[in-house]
């Protein structure tokens, strides 16, 4: 069992929760104060965990880490906007063009190919991406859309930044650089509009900063054990997750593409989880510093 396909089939389950999280309560929350919830909790929840695991915040690297951090943000707070103004469906599809980025900018900056076992699951991948985006059926074409293509090309820029830091850095301290300058980039951006939460508001972006973090973890674990390209191929189950959500709480049954481009997905996900991973490559220790107090 490919234990990077599983972690990043879970990340997609997982995140697709959220999203259904985020379309709820994106009604009465600004986008911003939602970026800001979701990442201050995870900053708390992250400090217990490093502490309860002794893992040390390193003066390595701080540059990557904060443009991981930075990356991370943007894409939040483009994809929580676009969540806001179009179908959920529409935005889940827009941000899973990334792994088109990704192909690309993993060949450029880590050198990363796909072997020969895997491409010959990639033509089902994409066919099936194919069916379920149907492009030709697309109705969201506008400036909303627009920014879910940037929160992709964002969120792949974020991929291959763990990626490259994945080889350095405890998965722990990446997740807690990213959550830290999310909370502050969001800080200004939702100071003129805070919305106090109701209740019910405030009981959902906790369960969005902890559900998240859960991805999180999920994700950048996988990118420890699995190439760039091939982890952000295998998200496109998200879309199917989506689909399923939209079923669940809305009653929306999906056409008879959307079913055939699922079948293609899960089969190639199926086939991907069962190949062994690639042998790791020897990381080189980096000099750790005093703990986080």
């Amino acid at each position: 069992m490919n234990k990077g396909i599983v972690l990043a089939i879970g990340s997609s389950l997982v995140f697709s929760l959220m999203n259904v999280l985020v379309k709820e309560v994106s009604d009465t929350i600004p986008v911003a104060e939602i970026v800001f919830f979701r990442s201050v909790i995870g900053v708390l929840i992250m400090l217990i965990m490093m502490r309860q695991s002794k893992v040390v915040l390193t003066t390595h690297g701080v540059p990557l880490l904060a443009l991981r951090g930075l990356l991370g943000a943007l894409y939040m707070l483009a994809y929580f906007y676009t969540i806001a103004h179009i179908p959920l469906s529409d935005a889940s599809i827009l941000v899973h063009l990334s792994p088109i980025f990704v192909t690309l900018l993993s060949a450029i900056i880590l050198k990363e190919r796909l072997s020969a076992k895997t491409l010959r699951w990639m033509p089902l991948v994409v066919l099936g991406a194919i069916l379920l985006v149907k492009p030709f059926q697309f109705g969201s074409y506008s400036l909303h859309a627009l920014v879910g293509v940037l929160s992709a090309l964002l969120a792949a820029g974020t991929a291959i930044t763990i990626r490259y830091l994945s080889k350095r850095h405890h998965t722990y301290e990446i997740i807690f650089y990213f959550v830290a300058t999310s909370t502050v980039v969001s800080i200004p951006l939702m100071w003129h509009d805070f919305v106090v939460p109701s209740m019910l508001d405030m009981l959902l972006l906790v369960c969005i900063g902890v559900v998240s973090l859960l991805g999180l973890v999920f994700l950048t674990t996988a990118f420890t054990h699995e190439n760039a390209i091939l982890v952000e191929l295998t998200r496109y189950i998200g879309i199917v997750f989506n689909a399923a959500w939209g079923f669940a709480l809305w009653a929306e049954v999906p056409d008879l593409l959307t079913a055939a481009g699922a079948a293609c997905i899960i089969s190639a996900c199926i086939a991907l989880s069962r190949q062994k991973p690639p042998a790791p490559k020897p990381v080189t220790p980096v000099p750790q510093t005093k703990p986080v107090q």
